[in-house]
């Protein structure tokens, strides 16, 4: 079974992690043919074509320009915000780590898929990126890496901008989309903040209890949430509160 989730703007490379296992993105070299080309770019290019404040812009314009001398953290540990708040890395230990690293994957703009103990750099490129074709670049990448992997279930759980990168119809393994809706107005609705929270939860919640069968997942009950089985079919899970 693979978790895929999508990764996050937020960046922490300070927090203290017990974790002294690393690994390499297989897609590194394409990373870096990719930083190369954004360095190219002024503050204010990026500020237009990424849509972000002057701030953000003058931050990300200086990550590309010293790309190769950045720090590089695990993806896990890296990766903060919604999702990531709800997945306890500060109390992982290394049987955590190493089951997290066989069962999940972050797909990335930059790096395309990662695995959660791969060092990255410090980078904010959203696969919507205006510049380039993302989708294009990584797809048939995204592809061969899942069909070639041990996985017999993909568990999505990423948005719906990443894991539009994934030609669907050429992977081999069953998909299970995931999605978490709440009582609002007398209908259920997503709501976006609340149902990033619930995705990192479920991770979590498969870490910790060392799941490998999708079936499993149906216990999840955090923020009382519960698998509605009247609105869900063999694809389409979708979990309600």
């Amino acid at each position: 079974m693979m978790i895929l989730l999508s990764p996050a703007k937020s960046l922490d490379f300070e927090s203290d992690f017990n974790c002294q296992i690393s690994s390499i993105p297989q897609f590194e070299k394409e990373a870096q043919k990719l930083s190369s080309e954004l360095k190219k770019f002024s503050a204010l290019d990026l500020e237009k074509l990424m849509d972000i404040s002057p701030k953000l812009a003058t931050l990300n314009f200086e990550r590309w320009k010293n790309f190769k001398k950045n720090p590089a953290r695990q993806a896990l540990l890296a990766f903060d915000g919604d999702v990531y708040a709800g997945i306890e890395k500060g109390k992982f230990d290394e049987q955590d780590f190493n089951f997290t690293q066989d069962h999940l994957r972050i797909l990335s703009g930059l790096y395309g898929i990662l695995r959660p103990l791969d060092l990255i750099k410090p980078y904010r490129l959203e696969m919507g990126f205006s510049h380039k074709n993302l989708y294009e670049f990584w797809r048939e990448k995204l592809v061969k890496e899942i069909n070639n992997s041990d996985a017999k279930y993909l568990i999505n759980l990423a948005s719906e901008e990443y894991f539009a990168a994934i030609d669907q119809k050429k992977i081999t393994q069953p998909i299970i989309n995931i999605s978490f809706k709440e009582k609002k107005n007398g209908a259920l609705k997503i709501i976006g903040i609340n149902a990033k929270k619930a995705r990192g939860l479920m991770t979590n919640f498969a870490i910790r209890n060392r799941i490998t069968n999708p079936e499993k997942l149906k216990d999840f009950s955090q923020e009382n949430y519960k698998f509605d089985k009247k609105i869900s079919d063999k694809n389409n899970w979708v979990f309600t509160r």
